[in-house]
């Protein structure tokens, strides 16, 4: 038997172990409940107006789930993009928490990211001197987020809603990945 043939029948035979061993670290991951691809219906309330839209997310995991990355797009009654975010989720080494680095509209930061037993809890710094909180929750495959603005004087009011319905499983952003060959 070729050197080939002796590697093939040792690899071979291990194949669907493999899948099985990369779906049980995936599913064993605090942040899984949120892989994969979302839509559904957004709102963003100013003191002005209400914008309706429809919004959607993808997210997973890369650098063997160290990170977790998100895309997020809204799309107005027109259909064009009007809200682009990334994000990505990591934890913080020194603490056993997590953090959230956030990109839109030409600017980042990073913020304290908290696991909850229905979801996630986040917040950031407001023009107002308070603080914008989001909250994630998850239930089967709806996940509601709402952003609440606390200024530092004044009543909080709610700035964003999104109810999203899980469509697909996604393989982004690890899946395919750029070839080393040169053709």
């Amino acid at each position: 038997m070729s050197v080939l043939g002796k590697l093939s029948a040792v690899v071979v035979p291990l194949l669907p172990l493999l899948g099985t061993a990369f779906a049980e670290e995936t599913a064993e991951h605090p942040l899984a409940f949120m892989f994969g691809e979302w839509v559904g219906p957004s709102s963003s309330y100013t003191q002005a107006k209400v914008f309706e839209g429809t919004q959607t997310e993808r997210v997973g995991p890369m650098q063997d789930g160290d990170i977790v990355v998100i895309e997020g797009r809204g799309y107005g009654e027109n259909g064009a993009i009007e809200f682009y975010t990334f994000s990505a989720v990591s934890p913080t080494a020194s603490d056993g928490g997590w953090e959230i680095r956030l990109y839109r509209d030409g600017l980042a930061g990073t913020y304290p990211f908290e696991i909850t037993e229905s979801g996630y809890i986040w917040s950031l710094p407001s023009s107002s001197g308070g603080r914008v909180v989001f909250t994630g929750l998850f239930e089967g495959n709806t996940w509601r987020q709402i952003g609440v603005n606390t200024p530092a004087e004044g009543p909080a009011r709610q700035t964003v809603e999104m109810i999203l319905t899980r469509t697909a499983d996604t393989d982004w952003p690890a899946g395919n990945p750029v070839s080393p060959q040169l053709d």
